[in-house]
Protein backbone atom coordinates (compact mmCIF):
# COMPACT_ATOMS: atom_id res chain seq x y z
CA UNK A 1 0.00 0.00 0.00
CA UNK A 2 1.40 3.43 -0.79
CA UNK A 3 0.36 6.61 0.84
CA UNK A 4 2.31 9.80 -0.40
CA UNK A 5 0.70 13.51 0.46
CA UNK A 6 1.96 17.25 0.81
CA UNK A 7 1.38 20.00 3.43
CA UNK A 8 2.04 23.52 3.63
CA UNK A 9 2.68 24.32 7.56
CA UNK A 10 3.04 28.20 8.23
CA UNK A 11 6.20 28.01 10.32
CA UNK A 12 10.18 27.52 9.26
CA UNK A 13 11.80 24.67 8.47
CA UNK A 14 14.32 24.74 11.12
CA UNK A 15 11.34 24.69 13.91
CA UNK A 16 9.21 22.00 12.23
CA UNK A 17 12.49 20.05 11.81
CA UNK A 18 13.02 19.67 15.21
CA UNK A 19 9.29 19.26 16.09
CA UNK A 20 9.56 16.11 14.22
CA UNK A 21 11.92 14.91 16.87
CA UNK A 22 9.77 16.03 20.12
CA UNK A 23 8.28 13.18 21.98
CA UNK A 24 5.57 15.85 23.26
CA UNK A 25 4.47 17.18 19.82
CA UNK A 26 3.99 13.96 18.88
CA UNK A 27 2.16 12.33 21.10
CA UNK A 28 0.10 15.66 21.06
CA UNK A 29 -0.78 15.14 17.09
CA UNK A 30 -0.56 10.96 16.68
CA UNK A 31 -4.30 10.07 16.43
CA UNK A 32 -5.01 7.68 19.12
CA UNK A 33 -1.30 7.71 20.66
CA UNK A 34 -1.73 6.69 24.35
CA UNK A 35 1.78 6.47 25.13
CA UNK A 36 5.43 7.93 23.21
CA UNK A 37 8.20 7.34 24.65
CA UNK A 38 12.18 8.37 23.12
CA UNK A 39 14.27 5.15 23.73
CA UNK A 40 17.52 7.05 21.51
CA UNK A 41 18.01 10.22 19.66
CA UNK A 42 16.65 8.48 16.45
CA UNK A 43 13.99 5.96 18.22
CA UNK A 44 10.55 5.86 19.81
CA UNK A 45 8.32 3.26 21.07
CA UNK A 46 4.76 3.88 21.43
CA UNK A 47 1.20 2.97 22.02
CA UNK A 48 -1.28 3.54 19.98
CA UNK A 49 -5.18 2.77 20.02
CA UNK A 50 -6.87 2.46 16.57
CA UNK A 51 -9.91 1.77 14.80
CA UNK A 52 -10.42 0.28 11.21
CA UNK A 53 -13.57 -0.34 9.99
CA UNK A 54 -14.92 -2.85 12.62
CA UNK A 55 -11.63 -3.62 14.08
CA UNK A 56 -10.11 -1.93 16.98
CA UNK A 57 -6.78 -2.39 18.95
CA UNK A 58 -4.29 -1.29 20.62
CA UNK A 59 -0.83 -1.81 18.64
CA UNK A 60 2.34 -1.64 20.06
CA UNK A 61 5.32 -0.21 18.01
CA UNK A 62 8.47 1.18 17.32
CA UNK A 63 9.51 4.05 15.12
CA UNK A 64 13.42 4.36 13.88
CA UNK A 65 14.42 7.74 12.06
CA UNK A 66 17.30 7.29 9.61
CA UNK A 67 19.21 9.02 6.37
CA UNK A 68 18.96 12.23 8.75
CA UNK A 69 19.51 14.79 6.57
CA UNK A 70 18.77 17.88 8.80
CA UNK A 71 16.64 20.15 8.23
CA UNK A 72 15.71 18.53 4.95
CA UNK A 73 14.39 14.98 5.51
CA UNK A 74 14.72 11.89 6.82
CA UNK A 75 13.45 8.46 6.47
CA UNK A 76 11.17 7.28 9.00
CA UNK A 77 10.48 3.20 9.65
CA UNK A 78 8.11 1.82 11.88
CA UNK A 79 6.06 -1.56 12.87
CA UNK A 80 3.29 -1.94 15.32
CA UNK A 81 1.86 -5.22 16.58
CA UNK A 82 -1.78 -4.81 17.58
CA UNK A 83 -2.37 -8.40 18.77
CA UNK A 84 -5.24 -10.70 17.42
CA UNK A 85 -5.98 -7.54 14.95
CA UNK A 86 -2.54 -7.51 13.07
CA UNK A 87 0.41 -6.08 12.26
CA UNK A 88 1.56 -3.11 9.86
CA UNK A 89 4.80 -2.29 9.00
CA UNK A 90 6.20 0.21 6.80
CA UNK A 91 8.68 3.26 5.77
CA UNK A 92 8.58 6.70 5.01
CA UNK A 93 10.73 9.13 2.99
CA UNK A 94 9.68 12.49 4.39
CA UNK A 95 10.63 15.99 2.74
CA UNK A 96 11.23 19.44 3.87
CA UNK A 97 11.09 22.36 1.60
CA UNK A 98 11.66 26.00 3.10
CA UNK A 99 9.45 28.44 1.22
CA UNK A 100 9.59 31.95 2.51
CA UNK A 101 8.43 31.87 6.29
CA UNK A 102 6.58 28.78 5.74
CA UNK A 103 7.07 24.95 5.15
CA UNK A 104 5.92 22.34 2.37
CA UNK A 105 6.42 18.98 4.15
CA UNK A 106 6.10 15.76 1.42
CA UNK A 107 5.81 11.93 2.03
CA UNK A 108 6.31 8.67 0.47
CA UNK A 109 5.64 5.99 2.66
CA UNK A 110 5.22 2.33 1.52
CA UNK A 111 3.18 -0.36 4.35
CA UNK A 112 2.66 -3.73 4.22
CA UNK A 113 -0.67 -4.74 7.15
CA UNK A 114 -1.53 -8.14 8.04
CA UNK A 115 -3.61 -10.35 9.64
CA UNK A 116 -7.62 -8.94 10.19
CA UNK A 117 -6.62 -5.73 8.84
CA UNK A 118 -5.51 -7.59 5.84
CA UNK A 119 -8.75 -9.00 5.55
CA UNK A 120 -10.36 -6.18 5.57
CA UNK A 121 -9.42 -4.32 2.11
CA UNK A 122 -6.63 -2.19 1.00
CA UNK A 123 -8.96 0.50 0.32
CA UNK A 124 -10.53 0.64 3.56
CA UNK A 125 -7.72 0.21 5.07
CA UNK A 126 -5.96 2.67 2.92
CA UNK A 127 -8.66 5.19 3.28
CA UNK A 128 -8.41 5.02 6.95
CA UNK A 129 -4.28 5.84 6.55
CA UNK A 130 -5.18 8.66 4.73
CA UNK A 131 -7.32 10.02 7.37
CA UNK A 132 -5.16 9.35 10.13
CA UNK A 133 -2.17 10.78 8.34
CA UNK A 134 -4.44 14.37 7.72
CA UNK A 135 -5.47 14.40 11.16
CA UNK A 136 -2.00 13.91 12.26
CA UNK A 137 -0.78 16.88 9.95
CA UNK A 138 -3.57 18.98 10.60
CA UNK A 139 -2.69 18.75 14.63
CA UNK A 140 0.87 19.04 13.65
CA UNK A 141 0.00 22.33 11.77
CA UNK A 142 -2.02 23.64 14.45
CA UNK A 143 0.46 22.81 17.30
CA UNK A 144 3.18 25.15 15.17
CA UNK A 145 0.80 27.94 14.61
CA UNK A 146 0.26 28.18 18.74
Amino acid sequence: MDITGEHRIAAPRDMVWQALFDPETLKACIPGCKELEQTSPTSFAAKVQLKVGPVSATFAGTVELQDIDAPNGCRILGQGNGGIAGFAKGGSDVRLVADGDETVLSYDAKAEIGGKLAALGSRLVQATSRKLADQFFTAFTERLKG
